[in-house]
């Protein structure tokens, strides 16, 4: 691709969007959030025992209900999970994240649809896919039906 003065411009205009969403107040909290969740130790621990878990975990579904420990694992992953996720800081943070992919998603379609109706943005968000034929899975080598 050839640097035109054109596409250099689009580039500059692409970074002043990422800039804003970074700036934002939702950017914002999700960095603070972010932030908050690495300097929590407990926080920390327990992302830390869920990984563990979760490598277990997928270790068992290789062989399913025929593993000897899968019953165990399976509930003490789902149990690290709940602890996980209902954690404070990691609450926040997890709505925090949500929040800024519904801004990136909408960004997307805002643009997408500027450049015209029919371009397909697949966001993964119901919300925003509801509009066209794409249903998100676009990144799965076509299987999804776009067209």
């Amino acid at each position: 691709m050839l640097a035109t003065i054109e596409s250099m411009e689009i580039l500059d205009y692409a970074e002043h969007i990422a800039r804003a969403v970074i700036e934002s107040d939702i950017g914002e909290q999700y960095f603070l959030s972010l932030y908050k969740v690495q300097a929590d130790k407990l926080a920390q621990e327990k992302i830390r025992k869920f990984t563990a878990i979760k490598e277990l975990y997928e270790e068992v579904q290789r062989f399913g209900k025929y593993h000897p420990d899968y019953s165990e694992i399976s509930l003490k992953a789902r149990q690290l999970k709940r602890e996980m996720d209902v954690h404070p800081t990691i609450a926040e943070y997890k709505f925090a994240e949500t929040e800024l992919q519904n801004l990136l998603d909408e960004v997307s379609m805002r643009v997408g649809s500027a450049v015209s109706k029919h371009i397909k943005v697949p966001t993964g968000n119901p919300f925003f896919d509801s509009g066209s034929s794409c249903s998100g899975g676009c990144g799965s080598g076509g299987s999804c039906g776009c067209s």
